[in-house]
C-alpha cells in the first residue's frame, strides 16, 4: 500500500470509528510492510479534538513515532445545523462550532502530534478537508461556515508544513479532498451524485499520499492525485 513509507512503518489514524478513518485504518492493518496502526476516536478512546487536554492527554499516552498520521475527523452538520443555503441563515455560535471542529480541532493535532513524525525518515501526515474549502474553486455560494472552516485548515496546513519541513525535511503535510464519499457526512447532501465507498476513497487518498514528495508539503490535493487551488 505505503510502498515509499519504510518496512515496519507505523501509522496512526485519529478519527478511526468514521466511515473514512475506519477504512483508512483497515487498509493499514492489511498492509504487510505497516508493523502497527493505532486508531483513537472519541467514541472508543475518548479523544475529543475541541478540547486541549484531551487532544494533549491522548497523544502523551502514546510512545514512539509515526511515519504516516492520517487525520480524518470533521463534520458537515454539528448539533444539527447543516450548512447554510443563504448568508440570512448564517449563525455566530454555529458558525463558531464548525471552525472549533473543523479547523481548530485539526490544529490541535497537529500541535501535539508533529513531534511523532520521524526527524531522519520519511513521514506523512494528512487532514481531511473538502475541495468547497477552496476559495479559487468557489463558483456556487452557500455552506460559508464549513467552506470557511476548510479555507481556515488549508491555511494552516500550509503554514505547520513550512515550520515543520525545517526539523523533519523528508515529511510531507497534506490537506486531502476525499470526494463525495458514502458516509453519514454526505447523506443529506449528495443531491443523488454517484458516491465512493469509503475504502475506495481511502484507497485512493493513500496512493497520492504514497507519491507526494517534500518539495510539495503542504498543497491541497484531490483523492485522484490532481492539486487543487488554494
Amino acid at each position: 500500500m505505503m510502498s515509499s513509507l519504510a518496512e515496519g512503518y507505523r501509522s496512526l489514524v485519529i478519527g478511526s470509528s468514521g466511515g473514512i478513518g475506519s477504512a483508512v485504518a483497515e487498509l493499514l492493518e492489511a498492509d504487510e510492510r505497516c508493523s502497527e496502526v493505532i486508531g483513537l476516536s472519541r467514541s472508543t478512546d475518548g479523544l475529543d479534538i475541541t478540547d486541549e487536554r484531551s487532544v494533549q492527554d491522548t497523544i502523551g499516552r502514546l510512545d514512539g513515532e509515526f511515519h504516516l498520521i492520517f487525520c480524518a475527523t470533521g463534520a458537515l452538520t454539528i448539533d444539527g445545523t447543516g450548512p447554510e443555503k443563504a448568508l440570512k441563515q448564517l449563525s455566530p455560535d454555529a458558525m463558531m462550532k464548525q471552525f472549533a471542529l473543523n479547523a481548530l480541532g485539526p490544529a490541535r493535532v497537529m500541535k501535539h502530534v508533529s513531534a511523532r513524525l520521524p526527524r531522519r525518515e520519511r513521514g506523512l501526515m494528512a487532514f481531511l478537508s473538502a475541495r468547497v474549502g477552496s476559495i479559487g474553486d468557489n463558483h456556487l455560494g452557500g455552506w460559508i461556515s464549513y467552506r470557511a472552516s476548510k479555507a481556515a485548515l488549508n491555511q494552516i496546513i500550509r503554514t505547520a508544513s513550512i515550520e515543520i519541513s525545517r526539523t523533519h525535511p523528508q515529511s510531507v503535510l497534506a490537506a486531502m479532498h476525499p470526494g463525495t464519499v458514502a458516509t453519514s457526512l454526505s447523506d443529506d447532501y449528495s443531491n443523488g451524485r454517484d458516491r465512493f465507498r469509503p475504502a475506495e476513497s481511502a484507497t485512493r487518498m493513500l496512493s497520492v499520499l504514497d507519491r507526494l514528495q517534500p518539495e510539495q508539503s503542504g498543497n491541497f490535493h484531490a483523492y485522484d492525485g490532481s492539486s487543487i487551488e488554494w
